[in-house]
């Protein structure tokens, strides 16, 4: 299977991008390099090799979840040029 000019030009119109000749043709080249490199690999012996989804053996890096106690109101909106009750005052953006 070979990427064609045909085949760049309905991509591009597809995602609006307007190509000139010369784009079009780099494209093609550059599209059948990646197809080619893909088939390269699809010859690879791979029986016997675990799928993986990441080079690295990472798990979940995540930290655990720490309830806190929270600022208090009053230091929070202690420098606050404006304030309504216990909220910030900002002007309305429409």
């Amino acid at each position: 299977m070979s990427i064609t000019n045909k085949d760049v030009l309905h991509v591009a119109g597809l995602a609006r991008l307007g190509l000139n000749d010369e784009e079009t043709i780099a494209y093609e080249k550059e599209l059948n390099d990646v197809l080619d490199f893909m088939e390269k690999l699809n010859k690879l012996d791979t029986e016997g090799v675990e799928p993986t989804n990441h080079v690295l053996d990472i798990h979940n890096v995540f930290r655990t979840d720490i309830i806190e106690a929270s600022l208090d109101v009053e230091d929070v909106l202690a420098n606050a040029p404006d304030r309504d009750d216990d909220y910030f005052k900002v002007p309305s953006i429409l």
